[in-house]
């Protein structure tokens, strides 16, 4: 319970009517939810506007609002004008919360690919250092050993900062959060304050809700524009856009490479299935992870972990027992030697990147087969170039269904398949079932050939219709190699 007054501290208002001077027991923005003395906010989404469920709150019983429009509702309500709704909910949900952000080091990872990597091997680094630490991001959330299931990359206001309140309580010295884009634009984490901020790179993604290449970037940009001078801003300088995040910041400059000069300077030494052999500023280090694009998480690892004072040889020496983080090239062999790769690569970019790191580290005549989907009701512009990657540097390529989602797969494919030339269309199949292209890829390999799964890595359903159908890749291709033995 707090004071309505003590919630809107640094905030720019109006009070329209009504008074400040009573308690707000929760805030919301389901006008289902919004009962007694909650606080609902009329949020401007996407697709809904909140201000036209006001008057549905009102009927709940909800008697305090705070909207950006004009609104008529009865006499016996307060209501608090602001420029943003959303902005004005993050703010007032870290009030609420007493400002848990400021009483831990909060670090933020954004970026297209290696968010999810990059926070959770820097919480079990820290967790492995015998820290006390927390852990937001798109697989799981964790306080401690505890789990917390997650639902968002990066969850609403009021639900992030009850997490980090709890952290907090917890004891927890740190927390480690991926920021999304949309996290950013939709001003899900206004009013928290990171210690560090880390960008991985930027490559095609999110099209469908950003429309332009420009207008994610200068999303992404916006979160280190709002750093303050006592945070440290650090970037990739081998992304071509990863300077452009330093523009403009407050926050002390770090840098991470592996081909230009850098604060954080790696090198890959040698790149195998068993793990990475690199040097960080120097110092060479054997790693599990595979890939140079986990050389970039790794040094993004490194270089937080100094910049908050860990000891650095003793973070080198932790990093070389990190295991790959689950959907993220993990990999399992068939008694007749043929290995599975699944991973979460659902970009061009990363799609790219883990097919050149296969190509890297087979030898012979070793085939790559690829098989690959694309998710609906998202992106639409990447489904040809995922194709026409995957066909150009796989041997054989099954196309598949992903997460349809609400869109007919039939549809999705053809706009795959329309990405192919025709040569790459004559070593590539479409195959609507993913567990059938995933069992025809099998059928296709010879011992010591490499099948990539890619698109779903870590997840455990398949979206069909608004139904969520049971699907782990990993679990199913286990399950199909077994059948190999009988």
């Amino acid at each position: 319970m707090r004071q309505l007054n003590s919630l809107l501290e640094n905030i720019d208002f109006k009070l329209v009517k009504g008074n400040l001077d009573q308690s707000a027991n929760e805030l919301v923005f389901d006008s289902r939810k919004a009962v007694g003395d909650s606080v609902f906010f009329a949020i401007v989404g996407f697709t809904n506007n909140g201000h036209q469920y006001v008057q549905q709150a009102y009927n709940q019983g909800c008697r305090i609002f705070v909207v950006q429009e004009k609104v008529e509702l009865p006499e016996d309500t307060t209501i608090i004008l602001v420029p943003n709704t959303s902005e004005a909910l993050g703010l007032m949900a870290c009030n609420y919360y007493e400002n848990p952000s400021k009483k831990l080091k909060l670090i933020g990872i954004t970026g297209t690919n290696g968010k999810t990597t990059t926070t959770t091997l820097l919480f079990n680094l820290f967790m492995n250092l015998d820290y006390k630490a927390g852990l937001i991001s798109t697989v799981v959330n964790k306080i401690g050993n505890e789990i917390i299931p997650s639902t968002h990359t990066t969850p609403n206001p009021v639900e992030l900062n009850k997490l980090l309140d709890k952290m907090v309580n917890a004891g927890c010295e740190y927390c480690f959060m991926e920021v999304s884009s949309h996290a950013v634009h939709q001003l899900r984490i206004a009013g928290l304050v990171y210690k560090i901020a880390v960008f991985t790179n930027i490559t095609h993604d999110h099209l469908d809700y950003h429309n332009t290449f420009a207008e994610y970037i200068r999303v992404k940009k916006a979160f280190f524009d709002g750093l303050s001078k006592d945070s440290f801003a650090l970037t990739n300088a081998d992304d071509k856009n990863g300077m452009v995040m330093l523009q403009n910041t407050n926050a002390k400059k770090q840098s991470f490479a592996l081909k230009t000069p850098a604060d954080f300077k790696g090198k890959v030494i040698e790149n195998a299935l068993s793990g990475l052999v690199m040097t960080i500023n120097n110092t060479e280090v054997y790693s599990r992870l595979v890939g140079d694009f986990n050389a970039y998480n790794l040094l993004a690892v490194f270089g937080v972990a100094s910049l908050l004072g860990i000891e650095e040889l003793e973070v080198l020496r932790v990093i070389s027992n990190l295991e790959s983080v689950e959907g993220r090239f993990q990999y399992l062999r068939s008694d007749n030697g043929i290995t599975a790769i699944v991973d979460y690569a659902h970009t061009p970019d990363a799609l790219e990147n883990v097919l050149k790191t296969i190509r890297g580290i087979r030898k012979g005549s070793v085939q790559i087969i690829t098989v690959v989907g694309c998710g609906g009701d998202r992106d639409k512009t990447k489904r040809p170039k995922m194709a026409s990657i995957a066909a150009e540097m796989s041997d054989k390529v099954i196309l598949t269904s992903d997460n349809p989602r609400t869109e007919n797969p039939v549809m999705i494919l053809e706009e795959m398949e329309a990405g192919l030339d025709e040569n790459q269309q004559l070593k590539s199949l479409t195959i609507q079932d993913r567990k059938q292209g995933i069992k025809t890829a099998i059928s296709l390999a010879n011992a010591g050939d490499i099948i990539l799964i890619a698109g779903k890595g870590h997840e455990k359903y398949q979206e069909i219709m608004g139904v969520r159908h049971d699907f782990d890749d990993l679990k199913i291709t286990n399950e199909l190699f077994n059948q190999l033995k009988k």
